[in-house]
This record gives C-alpha cells, structure tokens and sequence, in this order.
C-alpha cells in the first residue's frame, strides 16, 4: 500500500513538471510571436504597453477582459488615427503591462488601473482625452471619469461594465481566482488546452456575428492563455461587482460628455443590466442601442463606434 502511494506521489510530481515545463514553453512560444506592437513605458517603476499612432485630438483606448491592445489595433484604430491621435494600453495584467506595483500589490481594480494609465497617458503628453472603455475596460474609463474629471473630455463605453449585476459569474472566473484554482487549473489550461478549443471560447465573445476573418491571428489568442494573465484576468472580473457599486454612486455627478454603444443581443454585460441604467443615471449621456449585436460592436458595427467618439469629440468642442 506504501509503494502505491509513493508510486501515485512519484506519478503526481512528475506530470506536476511536464505541466509546468509545457506552460512555459507555450508562454515563450507566444511571446516571441507576438512581441510589443507599440513602446514600452516605464511608469515609476511598472510597465505599461502602449500603442500610439495618428493626430489629432487624443483618443485613449482601453480593452476589455482577457483582451489587448490588439483588439484595437486590428481595426478601430485604422479607422480613426486619419483624424485622432489614438493611444491603446495594454491594461494592467494583460498583454506587456504588468499587474502589479512595485510593491507587489496588483491593479486589480478598475481605480487603480484608471490612475496607472492616467500617468501613463501623461508621460505621452496626452490632455483632456477621449477615453474609450470596452467591457471591463468601461468600468476603467468610467473610474477615470469620476476621479479625475477635470483630465478627460468625455467617456465612450462600447459594451462597458459599469453597473452593479444581479447572480454570479461564470464559474470559470471563481476557480482561476482562488488560490487552489490559481495554483493548479490554471497550469492545466496553459499547457494542455487546445488552442482550438479556445478559438470556440474567442468566437462565442462576437456571438451572434461571426469572428472576423484574421482577428484570431491578429489578436493573438495564445499571449491570453499564459498562467499570469488567466490569473490576473480571473481576479479582476471576479472582484470587480463592488468597485462598481461604489462608481455607480457617483456617475450622477458627472457633467462631460458620455456616449454609450450597446448591441441588444449581447449576453456577456447585458445592455438591460449595464448601459441602459447608466444612461439614466448620468445627466446627458447617449445611448446607442445596436440591434441584434453582441458583445463586440467596434468589430460588429464599427462605424457605429467611430460615429460615437466623433459625437463625444463634438460636444466636448474637440471638432
């Protein structure tokens, strides 16, 4: 019975190293495929990935969960850099940014992100921004907004997360982000999980439209399954509600200019839950309902989110 369970310990320490071994080198792989596409800042001390092109009034753009700037740079930027000087991040804990101070502490919440990009956004001499937020990248671009409103022009959410939801989140979220969860499935995910199987995870993001053609590559799905950034990521969705809460409190007092894009059919940050209360908390705020789109209307309508920063650059007086 002694040996079985030496045998059994052996057996469990061993597939322990090819795990890890495996992740690490999927990491290296991905990161060599899919290096920085902008400039790497120093922001006393942290670094933080940005993606500047174009002139013009500035456009700050902030991604959504698990995501990038390459989300951005796929197409939203091509579309507007003739006319804006648009700067995308890397947020805190995905894609070269890193997640945690230099004292060790993550920037898991959307505040602490908001401050970190805010000086990150002043090392590139950016003022008085357009600050665009796309799902958990609203709640960053609303943080922003009602902690520093005097450093923005106006906000747009594209799908933002930015109220307080009813239940509980996808169970996925809750097991990377306890420690046994962190420790142990999330290596299994980094190592083992086909990539393929992710591609599904990725397409159901655009449901009920398609994934663009080449968005996958672009994107660079790998870069979002390392061990670092699935933890990361899991800790912030998963502690995000009460930030929000403590937001949505003061989004009455906010007087700049708010546009909101939403698709009726997104099921991820439901239109009922989020953008629609927003819009009736925050006094002139502008909801743009899509009907039939999910959960990325930059990709799903993008003319309809360039027509939503051009309104946000015209009431603030920036066109």
């Amino acid at each position: 019975m002694k040996s079985v369970a030496s045998f059994a310990a052996a057996l469990a320490v061993a597939a322990g190293m090819a795990t890890h071994f495996r992740a690490g080198a999927r990491e290296a792989a991905a990161e060599a495929a899919w290096p920085p596409a902008g400039q790497l800042l120093d922001v006393g001390g942290v670094k933080v990935h940005a993606h500047v092109s174009g002139s013009g009034p500035d456009v700050v753009l902030i991604h959504g969960a698990g995501g990038s700037l390459r989300d951005f740079t796929f197409d939203l930027v091509g579309r507007l850099e003739d006319r804006y000087r648009v700067i995308a991040f890397d947020r805190p804990g995905h894609g070269w940014t890193d997640m945690r101070d230099t004292q060790g502490q993550p920037f898991d919440s959307p505040q602490a992100q908001a401050t970190l990009l805010q000086a990150a956004a002043r090392q590139l001499d950016v003022h008085t921004p357009i600050v665009l937020g796309h799902s958990f990248g609203g709640s960053v671009a609303m943080a922003w907004a009602v902690t520093q409103p005097d450093t923005l022009a106006g906000v747009v959410l594209l799908a933002g997360a930015s109220m307080p939801w009813p239940g509980t989140l996808n169970a996925s979220y809750r097991v990377n982000a306890n420690p046994l969860g962190a420790a142990v499935v999330v290596p299994l995910i980094t190592a083992w999980a086909p990539l393929s199987y992710a591609e599904t995870v990725l397409a159901g993001i655009f449901a009920p439209q398609p994934m663009p053609d080449g968005y996958a590559d672009h994107f660079g799905l790998p870069m979002a399954m390392r061990r670092d950034i699935l933890r990361a990521n899991a800790r912030q969705v998963n502690g995000l509600r009460p930030h929000v809460v403590a937001l949505s409190e003061r989004y009455p007092l906010l007087s700049l200019p708010v546009e909101l894009v939403h698709g009726t059919a997104d099921t991820i940050v439901p239109l009922a839950v989020h953008s629609g209360p927003l819009a009736a908390l925050v006094p002139g705020a502008n909801l743009t309902a899509l009907e039939g789109v999910g959960h990325m209307p930059h990709h799903s309508d993008p003319a309809a989110a360039v027509a939503a920063i051009d309104r946000a650059a015209a009431r603030a007086g920036l066109r």
